[in-house]
């Protein structure tokens, strides 16, 4: 009577969230996969959405969509895991020197600032594997890569470019990641007081309007260092052993010469799609996967996500497949 409860020990409550991040950023890439191979592509100069997905589906077949999956799954175990761990950790010690009152915005900003430059490091060569093994397709057959999966990419990058080589790209990733997780956890966490305090929504609308607002906000503040990433990450010497960019600020200064600012933002209707619902699913499996009793509800909210983004391109695959089959391709 009367007694505290005493504090749960052990190695668990300190690695909980990272496990939780993990896991929620696998289900999440599960799911978004294609929209993200079609963002890369779009970065690469293959045309618009449609174009892109024509000519996937055309020249190499339904699988394309989900080439580098385990790249993706690897990037997840490690940038998320560290990503959302570590964003749970800061926040947590934020509040308690805060005495428990809510987090004002730049706090939570200066939290997913840290808390992406952590995950970026970590997960950086894991990004690069993935964003080879995506662009692959588009090199000329003589100088494709041929990476048959995310281990065997990180093999041949450091057996043939050095270790240090998994880290190519890693400046730009790691500002991409501050800010891509400034725009979107801060204001995530934002939005749901808004929605949930202010308007009064319930947890579906909540999470419906908190995720459109912060996948906006995440997409407008990242997307123009993921464009330089994904220039420098995918670049191979010409004949003469010399790249198309000596680093990040040439990429940049190059692009802005050649394209403007508005080049930056190329495929930002797509990239912000997938954004979004990563978001969306993301903060639910990341919330909820510690309670047992909503892990049902939060599954089958995950395939009605992902069975959403995927429906109007999986119409016209098929329809596609369909087509090709009546005039005997």
């Amino acid at each position: 009577m009367g007694e505290e409860k005493p504090k749960s020990a052990g190695v668990w409550p300190t690695v909980k969230p990272f496990v939780n991040g993990g896991a929620s950023g696998m289900l999440a890439t599960c799911v978004i996969q294609p929209v993200d191979m079609i963002k890369v592509r779009i970065q690469l100069g293959q045309g618009s959405a449609a174009d892109v997905t024509k000519t996937m589906f055309k020249n190499e077949g339904l699988g394309a969509f989900y080439k580098g999956l385990s790249a993706g799954l690897l990037r997840q175990a490690t940038y998320t895991t560290a990503r959302l761990g570590s964003f749970k950790i800061l926040t947590s010690k934020a509040i308690e020197a805060n005495d428990g009152k809510p987090l004002p915005l730049y706090q939570k900003a200066l939290c997913g600032l840290t808390a992406g430059a952590i995950g970026a490091s970590v997960g950086s060569p894991a990004d690069l594997a993935l964003v080879r093994m995506q662009a692959d397709a588009t090199l000329p057959l003589a100088q494709r890569r041929n990476y048959t999966n995310a281990f065997h990419a990180l093999y041949r990058i450091s057996a043939d470019e050095g270790v240090l080589a998994l880290w190519k790209g890693a400046g730009p990733t790691v500002v991409r990641a501050m800010a891509l997780n400034m725009g979107m956890l801060a204001s995530y966490d934002q939005s749901v007081e808004f929605f949930k305090d202010n308007l009064g929504f319930g947890e579906g609308a909540t999470v419906l309007g908190a995720s459109s607002v912060s996948g906006f906000f995440a997409a407008a503040c990242s997307l123009p260092f993921d464009y330089v990433k994904t220039q420098i990450q995918k670049m191979q010497p010409d004949a003469q052993g010399k790249y198309p960019y000596t680093g990040s600020l040439d990429c940049a200064m190059k692009t802005l010469k050649s394209g403007g600012p508005l080049k930056f933002y190329t495929g930002f209707p797509v990239y912000c799609v997938r954004i979004a619902p990563h978001v969306m699913v993301l903060s639910l499996s990341h919330t909820h996967t510690q309670d047992k009793q909503e892990i049902c509800k939060i599954l089958c909210l995950i395939f009605f996500v992902g069975g959403y983004i995927l429906q109007m391109t999986w119409i016209c695959l098929n329809q596609l497949t369909k087509f090709q089959k009546t005039i005997g391709l």
